[in-house]
């Protein structure tokens, strides 16, 4: 390290490179001159190596100016390492806030598209996985909320936390830390750069005597060839020559011997100047430490793979949509909608005088007053249509024709054909508001004015309930009549 602060002074052509070489701490670099000089030391290449990724670089003549106090860079990155935490900070808290809209994005898509598969056509066990993804994406949902709530509670906390402690805030402003730095090496750097002075006083006292040497006997040359000059001025000349000699010889040996005590002092000055240097180290080592720490944890709360409930959501899901069954969905729907439904088909009747007499609703009793209703048969079938089952989303606002549909215009077996007499409830039923409802129970009407159902069966209200409890309704196959207002229930 000698050669670079000391005897690189003797060369005739000192440089900027090598002047602004001098004491500079600014970059963690590797030499490329002195292969004594530590792996912080400037190299010869006019160029500091080892800035940091998108840190402009700065040439050895822009870096002159410091000189000695070229030790700014390591001072400054106590500051840049508070910065740092604020940044890491504010990155957390974004993340935090894009886990929370998609949580809510996700929560908002499952409740929207629930409602519109439970209004929709689709039935049976493909329902019910479709509803399985829906379910998946509330129970994701959550789970990203919780990281959120992680991101925020410990890993923000934990570096604002960290950040408070690692770095104390001066009155004058600034940080202690910076401040004990930056006195560390100005302290470690002044008597080094008391002898540099000096040095560069000697240096400059020996140039300006070899030029005025340099003078003195360029005209003592041109006056021997000059005829005008007397003996005495020619005297004169080489006393000058003479003393600029002598002149040159003092100013030389002040000038050794100030670059000595210099080269003697650098040691000593390298040694302070490591010692300041290792502790901004140390510290430094403690924040990139903690930020790894932190980085990790960060890892953890993002990475749902490792999350036990999470691997439960898709395994739950799989089973679900593995469920389905096409054959036991076309099953059901053949045996509630196709030709596997129970039918009313006609019958033979004897003729009697009663046949013909059409009750009025006021003639009716309510259930309740002992009236026999032959038709309710509450068994498995009554079940599976209650339960939230594969037939719940199929028993919607729509109907939907068939070609086996038991419409009249279809049925050649109507029972005004089959009994020869016109329903009284034919007509359209315009009158009041028409409502949809659906049937809770079986039934099957006793006379040929009522209608007769299954329970889950839907059909529409075209007349209010009157005071014996009979509602008059309409079928989908067009079919009206009478049933019992408490057999339904309308549809929400």
């Amino acid at each position: 390290m000698g050669a670079v602060l000391g005897r690189a002074l003797l060369a005739p052509g000192w440089t900027s490179q090598q002047e602004s070489g001098l004491g500079n701490w600014s970059r963690l670099c590797s030499s490329a001159g002195d292969p004594g000089a530590p792996h912080w030391w400037p190299g010869s290449g006019g160029r500091w190596q080892g800035s940091r990724p998108g840190e402009a670089e700065l040439s050895l003549g822009e870096q002159k100016s410091g000189q000695v106090g070229n030790y700014k860079r390591t001072v400054k990155r106590i500051d840049d390492g508070h910065r740092l935490c604020s940044d890491l900070m504010n990155c957390l808290h974004e993340r935090a806030r894009i886990e929370k809209a998609y949580a809510q994005q996700l929560t908002e898509w499952a409740r929207r598209w629930r409602q519109l598969v439970e209004k929709g056509p689709q039935y049976g066990t493909v329902e019910k996985a479709w509803m399985a993804v829906m379910s998946e994406a509330e129970k994701v949902s959550e789970l990203h909320l919780e990281v959120k709530a992680s991101l925020m509670n410990e890993d923000f906390e934990k570096i604002k936390n960290w950040q408070k402690e690692a770095f104390h805030k001066q009155m004058m402003g600034g940080f202690k830390e910076t401040k004990e730095a930056e006195d560390g090496f100005r302290k470690a750097q002044k008597p080094w750069a008391k002898k540099l002075k000096e040095v560069e006083a000697a240096k400059k006292a020996y140039h300006a005597a070899c030029k005025e040497e340099k003078l003195a006997i360029s005209r003592e040359s041109n006056s021997k060839v000059d005829p005008s000059l007397n003996p005495e001025q020619l005297k004169k000349l080489q006393d000058k020559v003479e003393k600029c000699k002598q002149d040159v010889l003092k100013t030389k040996e002040k000038y050794e011997k100030s670059l000595k005590e210099l080269d003697q002092s650098t040691p000593q000055y390298m040694e302070n100047m490591e010692q300041v240097f290792e502790q901004c180290q140390q510290f430094e080592e403690k924040r990139l430490r903690f930020f790894r720490e932190v980085l990790l944890e960060v890892q953890k709360h993002l990475d749902l793979s490792n999350v036990s409930s999470y691997k439960n959501i898709y395994r739950e899901l799989e089973q679900s949509l593995k469920a389905a069954d096409a054959v036991e969905d076309l099953r059901w729907f053949r045996a509630n909608h196709g030709p596997g439904m129970s039918m009313n088909w006609p019958q033979f009747e004897e003729w009697s005088a009663d046949m013909n007499r059409t009750l009025s609703r006021r003639e009716k009793k309510k259930p309740t007053d002992g009236v026999t209703l032959t038709g309710i048969n509450q068994t498995g079938d009554q079940a599976l249509q209650n339960k939230p089952s594969s037939v719940s989303s199929y028993e919607k606002t729509q109907s939907y024709p068939t070609d086996w549909s038991d419409d009249e215009s279809n049925n050649p077996f109507s029972s005004t054909d089959a009994n020869g007499d016109s329903n009284p409830f034919d007509e359209d039923a315009t009158s009041g508001s028409e409502v949809r409802v659906r049937a809770l129970y079986d039934y099957e009407g006793q006379e040929h004015d009522e209608l007769s159902f299954k329970a889950g069966d839907e059909l529409t209200k075209i007349e209010d309930e009157d005071e014996q409890g009979w509602c008059k309704g309409r079928l989908d196959n067009g079919q009206v009549g009478l049933y019992p207002a408490n057999y339904v229930e309308a549809i929400q």
